[in-house]
C-alpha cells in the first residue's frame, strides 16, 4: 500500500502529471477522483486505524448507473467496509470507508450524544428563564418613562410662555407736535400776532377706572 510520502507527491503533481501517471498504471480513475479518495482513505484510517489488509470475499451490485463494489477491511482499531463506485465504463468515481462499530462503541456514542443534547437543552432553558425573570422590570422602566416624559412637559410650558412677547403700543409724539403747531399758527393768523407768544400743550385724557 501507499504511504504517506506517496500521497503528498500525488499531490503535488499538475493535474496533466496526475493523469498522465495514472493512465500509465493503468488505474481507471481521473486525477480529480483520485484524490478526492486519497482523501477519504485519509480520513478513514483516523476512523480505523492503520490499514492491514482485505478480508476474503466481496460483494457488487449494478445498476443501469453503475456498480458498487464493497470489499471487508482489516484494520488496526476496527474493521471497515469499503465501498467503490463505478461508472458505466468502468471507471472509479468514489471510495467510501466505513467504520463497524461494536455495541459498546455505539452505546458510549449514543450516550455522549445524548448528554451533550441534554446539556444543550439546559443551558438554553437557564437561558429563556433569565430572560423571563427580566419581565419584572419593565412595568418600573414603562414608569420610569412616563415620569421622564412628564417633565419634560412641564418644563417646555414656562419658556414657551416666556417666549411669548407682548405688542408694544407706541404713540406718535410727533405727529401731535405738528398738529399743535398749525393750530398755534392758524390763532395767531386770526388775531394777527406772532406765534412766538403761544405755547400750545398736549393734553391726553386718562382712562377712568370702571367698577363692576
Amino acid at each position: 500500500m501507499m504511504g504517506e510520502a506517496d500521497f503528498q507527491n500525488f499531490s503535488d503533481m499538475s493535474d496533466l502529471e496526475l493523469e498522465m501517471t495514472l493512465l500509465q498504471a493503468g488505474v481507471p480513475v481521473t486525477g480529480e477522483n483520485f484524490l478526492t479518495m486519497m482523501g477519504a482513505w485519509d480520513a478513514g484510517e483516523q476512523e480505523c486505524g492503520e490499514f492491514v489488509g482485505l478480508k476474503d470475499g466481496y460483494t457488487m451490485e449494478t445498476t443501469n448507473e453503475g456498480a458498487l463494489l464493497t470489499v471487508e477491511g482489516d484494520f488496526a482499531e476496527r474493521d471497515g467496509a469499503l465501498e467503490f463506485a463505478f461508472d458505466k465504463k468502468g471507471n472509479i468515481e468514489s471510495l467510501t470507508i466505513g467504520a463497524h462499530y461494536s455495541t459498546a462503541e455505539i452505546l458510549k456514542k449514543a450516550g455522549l450524544n445524548t448528554i451533550l443534547g441534554m446539556g444543550t437543552v439546559f443551558v438554553v432553558l437557564i437561558f429563556i428563564s433569565f430572560i423571563i425573570s427580566l419581565f419584572k422590570f419593565i412595568p418600573a422602566l414603562e414608569q420610569k418613562f412616563k415620569k421622564s416624559a412628564k417633565t419634560e412637559i412641564v418644563n417646555e410650558k414656562p419658556t414657551a410662555a416666556l417666549k411669548t412677547e407682548m405688542p408694544e403700543v407706541s404713540e406718535d409724539v410727533t405727529e401731535d407736535t405738528e398738529l399743535a403747531a398749525v393750530i398755534a399758527a392758524a390763532i395767531a393768523a386770526s388775531e394777527g400776532t406772532s406765534a412766538d407768544g403761544f405755547i400750545v400743550r398736549s393734553i391726553k385724557r386718562r382712562k377712568s377706572n370702571k367698577w363692576n
